[in-house]
């Protein structure tokens, strides 16, 4: 997903002090990071905001109640619109076999939020053997844990696609049916629609509505009413979001952030 603010540089490490390792950092609006990778794996965490990463199968976007699990050796960029307060987790992959070893979102339980906010006040080189060590163990128990949560948006191959999807994750509220798009790019609606499946698993209505939920997180988080966030976003009606909202979040957006 596009933005415009400040290039973030990731953190520079050789190597991990520990095998579980936290980070604090403020995001600075529309912050974002060039592809990289790192041989341990990590999770983004936002305690306020909302934190994207993009790698090549797509975007993998996650509120407050949610983090994104990057596997090791996977290049990828983390991103964000809004003023975001990241929690990172580094995690080697000698004590992360329980975890998942493809890039996905994760529901964090509220214990799981508690320990990685526990975690996150101990000094680098905490004493293994220890309390500190007995809390890291508990933390990486209870991440195995957490439910995977569809809020991947797969990302197509084909120019006019990429084309198409640019153009409407800067405009949401742009309503123009396949049809259209497909006489634009010179293509049968056909072929479009039959691309859009093979190369992203969903329908050019199921994409959209997703790329529009997903972006919407961002202004609701931020405390915006539901329906400037429905309209703007192109829904017709306040209803007709919160039923594509409740049908993928399992919640109203009303309270979203709040």
């Amino acid at each position: 997903m596009e933005t415009s603010g400040p290039r973030r540089a990731p953190p520079a490490l050789d190597a991990l002090p520990r095998p579980l390792y936290s980070r604090r950092e403020t995001l600075a609006p529309g912050s974002w990071t060039e592809e990289h990778s790192h041989p341990w794996c990590q999770l983004s965490y936002a305690r306020e905001g909302v934190l994207g990463v993009r790698t090549g199968a797509g975007d993998f976007v996650a509120p407050p109640s949610f983090a994104v699990w990057v596997p090791p050796g996977l290049p990828h960029q983390v991103f964000n619109r809004r003023r975001t307060d990241m929690r990172s987790l580094y995690v080697a992959p000698e004590v992360a076999r329980s975890l998942p070893d493809e890039c996905c979102v994760l529901r964090i339980s509220p214990l799981a939020r508690e320990l990685i906010l526990r975690f996150g006040g101990l000094p680098a080189e905490y004493d293994e053997a220890g309390p500190a060590g007995r809390l890291a163990a508990v933390l990486l128990d209870e991440l195995a844990s957490l439910e995977r949560a569809g809020f991947g948006l797969p990302l197509p191959q084909d120019r006019r696609l990429v084309q198409i999807c640019t153009t409407l994750e800067a405009h949401p509220d742009d309503r123009r049916s396949l049809a259209e798009w497909a006489a634009q790019a010179g293509a049968s609606e056909r072929t479009l629609a039959r691309l859009f499946q093979q190369q992203t698993g969903l329908g050019f209505g199921q994409w959209r509505q997703r790329l529009r939920l997903l972006l919407s997180l961002d202004a609701l988080e931020a405390g915006e009413s539901v329906t400037q966030v429905a309209l703007a976003h192109g829904y017709e009606s306040t209803s007709a979001f919160i039923a594509a909202f409740r049908g993928v979040f399992g919640s109203t957006p009303g309270g979203w952030g709040r």
